[in-house]
């Protein structure tokens, strides 16, 4: 993956709004995870960093038993068929140390056997603490799934004993992504959103003794009054959710949500619902089409392809769902030519040159993905002069996408491919704070970017 950095390119009435934000790298357009039949996991202690800049106790899922563990846990990634082994090493320790455990919901389970010192728990086999368990599943269907602990998960997921699990479809192409086996799930790229909280009271307790901790979280009636201060977009709050992944300063938050793609693609977003919490993820830019609900396509029979699908502007992420949906943007009905009408960035739209007569071919053009009716329109707006603007880190310094503009010393300089950007975020918007302080929690961007800029 080659790192990239953007910018936000937006109307100017939005830009003297924007917050200057770090210097931020390029999303995966593939999901990041691990593959395979066979995973090894170990449930440790460790500490993320939360967007304000403090730490936060949890537990969470290391690769080895030397490794650090990862919030969330590792994203599995198999093939839809194949019978998986997931292997999990309980490493807490301490006194009140408790069991752990992990299910697969929508998945056939198939056997849970004991490797170590194991308990048996409500829902599946527990590993004691030193202990093993392995479990055994078959992923029958594709889809988006979550993983989590089967062990008091009231208090283990909130701490981070969570993760997601992605089944690909019989005969996966990664070249031409199917999210089901249909076409009605093609994409063109696919990102991840697992949608989580967390109440500092909760982590701050069991950080100074699990036994202590349990028992003040218990008495003090914490899980029924719940109070969280931190909301997360794949185990990052923003900013933080826009740098690139696995950046040395998150050692424990491997996953980045930064989302790129160029008019006309097709983006497959992939939301869990991971906490307690509802959380509205709202889409700015245009509505997704939802197509699949906890792991299953929304069809009327089998085969007949997404046709209960529906468009929404939020997705409505409930806890312990996951939602598939199909997300576009062309720039259709702007009212303006996004790529300016004259050498800003010269194109045609359906073989016709910007004029001022304003032709109005109709469709989109297959290449620029502009719609043609507002080919050649001008921006609708005086642009104030840039003395009367506070710049975001984002902006190109021009209202077109493709063009870079003049800017004052030292300001933008975040997208140098001058797309336009668009807030992904929480519409409850207290989860868009660092523990009251905006910007942050569980936000970050799309990037549209000028066609045949190359999306890794």
């Amino acid at each position: 993956m080659k790192p990239t950095l953007h910018r936000l390119a937006a109307v100017p009435i939005v830009l003297a709004a924007v917050l200057v934000l770090p210097s931020l790298a390029g999303a995966h357009s593939l999901i990041e995870g691990l593959t395979g039949t066979n995973f090894g996991l170990t449930v440790k202690a460790d500490y993320v960093t939360t967007g304000d800049g403090l730490n936060m106790y949890f537990w969470g899922c290391a690769t080895s038993p030397a490794a650090r563990p990862q919030y969330p846990c590792p994203t599995l990634i198999v093939n839809q068929g194949d019978t998986i082994t997931v292997t999990v090493t309980n490493g807490l320790s301490g006194a009140g140390a408790p069991n752990v455990s992990l299910v697969f919901p929508g998945q056939a389970a198939t056997a849970a056997e004991a490797l170590a010192p194991t308990s048996a728990g409500l829902l599946t086999l527990d590993a004691t603490p030193g202990g093993a368990v392995s479990y055994t599943l078959t992923a029958s269907n594709a889809g988006t799934y979550m993983y989590h602990s089967g062990t008091r998960p009231d208090l283990q997921i909130e701490m981070g004993i969570f993760g997601a699990l992605i089944v690909r479809p019989y005969g996966y192409d990664p070249m031409a992504g199917r999210a089901y086996n249909h076409a009605d799930s093609a994409y063109d790229h696919e990102y991840l959103f697992v949608l989580s909280e967390m109440d500092p009271r909760i982590h701050q307790a069991l950080e100074f003794g699990i036994a202590a901790g349990i028992a003040q979280v218990e008495t003090s009636g914490w899980l029924a009054d719940y109070f969280p201060g931190y909301w997360f977009v794949n185990g990052r709050n923003a900013p933080d959710t826009m740098l690139m992944p696995g950046v040395p300063q998150l050692p424990t938050q491997p996953y980045g949500a930064m989302v790129r793609m160029t008019p006309g693609d097709k983006l497959l977003m992939r939301v869990i619902g991971a906490g307690r919490d509802m959380h509205p993820f709202h889409h700015h830019g245009n509505h997704a089409k939802v197509i699949a609900r906890a792991g299953r396509l929304l069809e009327s029979t089998p085969g007949a392809g997404a046709d209960l699908a529906y468009d929404v502007f939020t997705v409505q992420s409930v806890p312990g769902e996951t939602v598939d949906a199909i997300f576009t943007w062309t720039g259709k009905n702007m009212g303006w030519d996004i790529y300016g009408t004259g050498s800003e960035y010269p194109h045609t739209c359906n073989g016709i040159a910007v004029t001022a007569a304003n032709p109005s071919s109709p469709g989109y053009d297959p290449v620029t993905k502009e719609w043609c009716p507002d080919h050649g329109k001008a921006l609708p707006v005086v642009l104030p002069e840039k003395s009367d603007l506070t710049f975001g880190g984002f902006y190109s310094g021009s209202p077109f996408m493709g063009t870079l503009g003049a800017l004052p010393p030292g300001e933008g300089g975040l997208n140098p491919n001058a797309g336009f950007t668009f807030m992904w975020h929480s519409h409850t918007e207290k989860e868009m704070t660092n523990y009251d302080i905006f910007p942050g929690g569980m936000m970050t961007m799309l990037v549209v970017e000028p066609p045949g800029t190359p999306i890794p």
